[in-house]
């Protein structure tokens, strides 16, 4: 069940201008170990795409899920500016989680 402990819209790659992937979840520090084994999606587990490379705090789960919705439909250029604007370099962001 989930625990609402940290609800984020994210942006997953493989490498720097790789292959990406949008998500949303209720808590994403543990659903950055599901990615990281394996076992959080199909597509991410067949394209090793684990590495966390920008996302955005929600207070509730469905402005979340509207945002998640809405940079699906977004062309691949403005993904890849919105990374390159708060994480130049596709560093991976998961060790500078906090759950407050």
């Amino acid at each position: 069940m989930a625990q609402y402990d940290f609800i984020a819209t994210y942006l997953l790659a493989n490498r720097k201008n790789g292959t990406l992937y949008v998500g949303s979840t209720s808590d994403l520090i543990t659903r950055m170990g599901q990615h990281r084994s394996g076992a959080g999606s199909h597509f991410t587990g067949k394209y090793g795409v684990a590495r966390l490379v920008w996302f955005e705090r929600f207070p509730e789960m469905e402005p979340a899920l509207r945002a998640e919705r809405r940079m699906k439909e977004w062309k691949r250029q403005w993904k890849i500016d919105l990374i390159e604007k708060g994480n130049p370099d596709w560093d991976d962001l998961t060790m500078s989680l906090t759950p407050y």
